[in-house]
């Protein structure tokens, strides 16, 4: 069952099922598309729910506003040796165009940071492409 991790208003930030594959497999599109690398996209909705939902290899959180899909973040595990402790690594964050500069990325943020605070992680990692300016300006 999702749970729902951040609410405000009529937007919210849950997990996801394996009931929600194809929605991650469609936002992975989309977010390739953005990168223009959709020739890239191999994934299959049969991989994503063996990957994501039955061997737990990835975590994914979904946007919504008025209950209706409007973003997605995924990440996973790392480990830090020196630290001691897990990392967060945030492989994807990708929000509906319509939807950019009301905030909804950073409260994306927000619910991975509390999830990192509050499993005692030693840092969140991500990489961002050097030519997305607008991406860059955002983190």
């Amino acid at each position: 069952m999702a749970e729902i991790i951040l609410q405000k208003d009529a937007f919210k930030i849950r997990t996801t099922t394996i009931k929600d594959s194809e929605t991650v497999l469609s936002y992975i599109k989309k977010i390739a598309a953005y990168e223009h690398m959709s020739d890239l996209v191999v994934a299959t909705l049969e991989d994503i729910e063996e990957t994501i939902y039955l061997k737990n290899q990835a975590t994914v959180y979904i946007a919504e506003y008025e209950d209706k899909p409007i973003g997605f973040m995924l990440f996973f595990y790392t480990y830090s040796t020196f630290l001691g402790r897990a990392n967060l690594y945030l492989e994807d964050i990708y929000i509906d165009k319509a939807y950019r500069h009301h905030g909804f990325g950073k409260l994306m943020f927000k619910a991975l940071t509390k999830k990192a605070y509050n499993e005692r992680c030693g840092r969140i990692d991500w990489v961002c492409l050097d030519w997305n300016e607008k991406s860059i300006q955002f983190y």
